[in-house]
């Protein structure tokens, strides 16, 4: 099997799906526990949900009292070493190893992000996975899938024009219209929509005050969405959003406004957890995606904590390199969530390794074993941040057929001699098939070594302590610079009863350090932190290094200029 001569979609096209009642089925859903979206997609009942968290407490308390092991499944996270601009392929390696997984014997389900419209019409392309490691319908998750985000910017934007609205109608809670943080989203990448000002046209118009667009990913609504384990909790927080703050320096959020209900309400559908299935036929659910680098970048605590109930193995993924994704996983998903990781499985590819050993983009083609050794000390470090969470890992050499049988053999070697397990995953090319010796290699990691995880940093250390601690543990730097104004942030937000909260970093992907330029493991370097916002709702501080946008930019060729529907409704372009 090759997919020299067929593009992602096409492969996906060729793959006959199963009615997703029956991938419903090998997961113990019935038809009355979801709700079909056309034959191949589903939404699970929020009821469902609390029927299982019941039972699988129920079932935990006795078997606590039988001094046995817990129901849940094993929870595995896929990262990666820092990736080069076109991706290393976390999303295909994770499909990959469910499926593996699946045809070794184990009962796995993958847990993935939506894709955002931004990216599938941008550089990047969609995120269903790609080769003969896919999830599908393709074409609908990658463009408007059952309308989640939709859902989440319609909820976002309702807030912005309620604010407007309390503007304009006097301001009786006394904003001041310089100190509004609160914004508008699109899921759409639009670089001209970064900085505006609303509100011009007299007072027929509402107030004029600068404002600015994020993508819909980028919004704490989406952080929020994906970090609440119901309804209820749902709409607690989306109450604790802060807008804004009076001239004293005072928060006003979202329940003062009294917009929260509404926003709940806007939600409620989209709460519910996707199901769709791999080429396969194995189950995968795909549920919220917030970006990686202004919140945690992982999928919905529900879909996630609802798979370790349904199968043994639960593989989902974390956006970014490990330095961004898995450190707020663990530091950010998995403290709120209380998750207990089993395994990490960190990906790797010949041509990131020679990346980072100094050769250009159009030479990544290229064998270059040197190269490849010198750049290895960037996945040596991601790997030891993996230890500092006391989480096993393993390597996933994603294969690409430029790779040489050497530079494959050179990295196992590598591994080797630091005492971590690898193997060669072929499921771009070959499906399940292909990772049938990562998915073994993944449990024998789990069987023979039991994951001691514990979050980097206690909740009661300070916030630039925290900050301090991720940067120079995490990324490797030398010293942190922090400016008097933004040091004082840091103190108003422990005085406003913040302290505790975990802090999310947003720096480049492109490297350890805050500049993409610092390839491989840079040394002796300062990460300089310009500003800090507190998402309330959300549960963390976020922290801005170097030129970190919100809003992305288009391509000058951007893939929408390829994406077309032709007269029988066939889409072409996507990737």
């Amino acid at each position: 099997m090759s997919t020299s001569y067929l593009s992602d979609l096409e492969i996906a096209r060729q793959t006959a799906m199963t009615p997703i009642d029956q991938i419903a089925e090998k997961i113990g859903l019935q038809n009355d526990q979801i709700e079909c979206y056309g034959r191949f997609k589903a939404k699970i009942l929020l009821e469902t949900i609390s029927k299982k968290n019941q039972k699988s407490q129920e079932s935990q308390k006795n078997q606590q009292n039988q001094q046995d092991s817990p129901s849940n499944g094993h929870l595995i996270l896929t990262t990666a070493l820092s990736p080069t601009p076109a991706g290393e392929g976390k999303t295909t390696t994770s499909v990959g190893l469910a499926d593996g997984l699946n045809r070794i014997g184990k009962k796995a389900v993958v847990c993935l992000r939506e894709p955002s419209l931004g990216p599938s019409f941008g550089m990047k392309g969609g995120a269903a996975g790609g080769g003969y490691a896919q999830v599908v319908p393709m074409e609908d998750i990658n463009l408007h899938f059952t309308g989640d985000l939709h859902a989440i910017s319609t909820a976002h934007n309702l807030l912005a024009a309620v604010l407007d609205n309390h503007l304009h109608f006097g301001n009786p809670l006394r904003l001041d219209t310089r100190r509004l943080v609160w914004n508008r989203v699109v899921d759409l990448n639009d670089r001209a929509l970064r900085k505006i000002v609303v509100g011009l046209g007299g007072t027929a118009y509402s107030v004029p005050h600068e404002s600015s667009y994020d993508i819909t990913v980028a919004s704490e609504v989406m952080a929020i969405f994906c970090l609440s384990n119901s309804i209820f909790e749902l709409k607690e927080r989306l109450g604790k959003i802060i807008v804004g703050y009076t001239s004293d320096g005072e928060p006003v959020t979202a329940s003062q406004l009294r917009c929260h209900g509404a926003m709940a309400a806007l939600l409620k559908e989209a709460l519910k957890p996707n199901l769709v299935q791999t080429l396969e036929a194995n189950p995968a659910l795909i549920h919220g995606g917030p970006f990686a680098n202004i919140a945690h970048g992982c999928n919905s605590v529900l879909a996630t904590k609802l798979a370790l109930k349904l199968a043994d193995y639960t593989v989902t993924e974390a956006g970014f390199g490990a330095d961004l994704g898995a450190q707020k996983f663990f530091d950010i998903k998995c403290r709120q969530a209380a998750l207990n990781p089993s395994a990490v499985v960190m990906v790797a590819t010949v041509r990131a390794l020679k990346y980072h050993g100094g050769v250009d983009l159009k030479d990544l083609t290229q064998p270059n074993p040197n190269a490849l050794i010198a750049g290895f000390d960037n996945l040596r470090k991601h790997l030891e941040n993996i230890r500092l969470y006391g989480v096993p890992a393993v390597v996933a050499i994603n294969s690409f057929p430029t790779d040489t049988e050497e530079e494959t053999q050179l990295i196992i070697k590598k591994c080797s001699e630091i005492g971590v397990r690898v193997a060669k995953s072929e499921h771009w090319a070959h499906g399940g098939v292909g990772a049938e010796e990562l998915a073994r290699t993944v449990v024998e990691t789990i069987d023979k070594e039991p994951s001691t995880f514990k979050p980097l940093y206690p909740n009661e250390m300070p916030l630039l302590e925290k900050v301090e601690t991720v940067c120079k543990k995490i990324y490797g730097a030398e010293r942190i610079i922090v400016e008097k104004n933004v040091r004082k942030k840091f103190e108003q937000f422990e005085e406003l009863g913040f302290g505790h909260f975990p802090i999310c970093i947003a720096k480049t992907q492109y490297s350890l350090s805050a500049d993409p330029s610092l390839r491989n493991r840079p040394t002796g370097f300062d990460i300089p932190i310009r500003d800090a916002r507190i998402s309330a709702g959300a549960g963390f501080i976020v922290v801005l290094t170097g030129e970190i946008m919100t809003m992305p930019g288009l391509s000058k060729s951007p893939a929408a200029e390829r994406i077309d529907i032709d007269e029988h409704g066939q889409i072409t372009g996507l990737f």
